[in-house]
């Protein structure tokens, strides 16, 4: 018993979140190498971008300004030594000066009203930068085309930066690439993992994978260690079926005994201290009876084992109220079922049952006085009783296996409630538990599944 009673401790397995769910959610390696290539990508290009942009402002405010103003230096002082020096005239830049006699071409008339200083003249068919000079009574125009800053910006800023990106992004790409394949065996090893039977594993699979031409040592050491696992593991799966094969047959038989044994006794005539003890017995054997197809049930990996059937929760209840009448007697208490719907449900009846007895059998171990009444509604089935009720950490910890609260008997194992919970969840019935000191217990299953059989008038 202590070894089926362990199985009550192992924690609960709920189902896993499948593998592909995650690659398709973004998060696997493959699509976390996605987004590090496109995000490089475009970091690449925004500062290739604002590379070009800021060479273009430095080439035009900065270098070419200094420029013209030292050209317009150069000039001033030749002009002191030859006043009949002619005006700057390049492919580039124009010069113009406002002085009577002054050689060279007339000064366009947009220029004509601008301030001493650094202009740059934005206008249809006009595109210029403008450094405007005064000395002596004179005033001089340097004139450059802004169309040539963007040109050599182009020519010598973004045509070398266009061919330094397309070489990163080459490189980037094959890194990428690289990547990819680096990671490629780890994924396959998860595909097969995922695809594995673990009531048929495939090992030559896995095998398969570490032996790949592609698969670096870190693999192969992974490929290995998840095979070794997936035998441990086995192996357990194994032990645990062939313990749940004989506890089946060997503690069955004994308790089949008991109860031979206790019907026999109980046609004696017996005293009426002989009668209560056989009757003692006989709900024991009957509660350990029902305690055992629980762990068996919950030893169980994947299903239950036990057929599904469809069947009316009522009349799962009214046969569970009619056993638990041995449980109240000699108390001042009475079961009650109050059917507000009759419904039914696809599953093992002996399942439900396990639960609903549960359920009673812990009401009336706590209930001295009063009622314990089962309610079933369209969509559930609760059980309330009149007990002493449970402190709040009390009912914070009443799902854990052997937890006894405050003002537990003598009677009971302590696993009642977390057989409940582990049944329950198992089949998809979620059950809830409120409790007043003082007061008395609610317990509720939820039946999403149920449907109406009838209605009850």
């Amino acid at each position: 018993m202590l070894a089926i009673a362990s199985l009550i401790s192992m924690p609960n397995s709920s189902p896993a979140k499948p593998a592909n769910a995650v690659a398709s959610s973004g998060r696997g390696l493959r699509g976390r190498l996605w987004v590090a290539f496109v995000m490089q990508t475009v970091a690449i290009a925004l500062a290739t971008l604002f590379g070009v942009y800021a060479a273009m402002l430095v080439l035009r405010d900065v270098l070419i300004q200094r420029a013209l103003v030292e050209e317009a230096q150069h000039y001033w002082k030749r002009l002191e030594r030859d006043p009949a020096s002619a005006l700057p005239d390049t492919y580039n830049m124009q010069g113009y000066l406002d002085a009577a006699r002054a050689p060279g071409p007339r000064v366009p008339d947009y220029l004509r009203d601008l301030a001493p200083g650094y202009h740059s003249i934005h206008a249809p068919n006009v595109d210029e930068l403008v450094l405007v000079g005064d000395r002596a009574g004179q005033r001089l125009w340097l004139v450059f085309d802004q169309h040539q800053v963007e040109r050599l910006a182009l020519w010598f800023g973004l045509v070398p930066l266009t061919l330094v990106l397309g070489a990163v992004y080459l490189v980037s790409w094959a890194t990428y690439r690289a990547s990819r394949r680096a990671v490629s065996p780890v994924i396959r090893l998860a595909e097969v993992v995922r695809e594995q039977d673990p009531k048929n594993q495939d090992w030559h699979a896995i095998c398969a994978v570490a032996r790949a031409g592609d698969a670096d040592d870190e693999v192969i050491i992974l490929a290995d260690a998840i095979r070794a696992f997936a035998e441990r593991n086995a192996d357990f799966v194994e032990r645990e079926r062939n313990f749940t094969r004989d506890a089946s047959h060997e503690l069955r038989t004994p308790l089949t005994v008991i109860k031979v044994a206790a019907d026999v006794l109980e046609e004696e005539a017996l005293s009426a201290f002989g009668a209560r003890s056989v009757n003692r017995i006989k709900r024991a054997a009957r509660d350990m009876e029902a305690l055992i197809q629980a762990f068996l049930i919950l030893a169980r990996e994947g299903d239950t084992g036990l057929p599904s059937e469809r069947f009316v929760v009522n009349d799962i209840a009214a046969d569970e109220v009619e056993r638990a009448q041995d449980l109240i007697a000699g108390k001042s208490v009475v079961i009650r079922l109050v059917a507000a719907a009759r419904i039914e449900l696809d599953a093992p009846p002996r399942v439900f049952a396990v639960l609903i007895s549960n359920l009673l059998r812990n009401a009336c171990q706590y209930t001295e006085q009063g009622e314990v009444v089962v309610t079933i509604g369209e969509h559930f089935v609760r059980v309330d009783d009149s007990g002493h009720g449970m402190a709040p950490e009390d009912v914070a910890n009443a799902f854990e296996p052997f937890f006894r609260g405050q003002g537990a008997g003598k009677g009971g194992h302590g696993v009642g409630l977390t057989i409940v919970r582990r049944l329950a969840d198992r089949f998809g019935w979620p059950v809830t538990l409120e409790s007043t000191l003082g007061i008395g217990t609610r317990a509720t299953i939820a039946l999403p599944q149920a449907r109406l059989a009838a209605a009850i008038d």
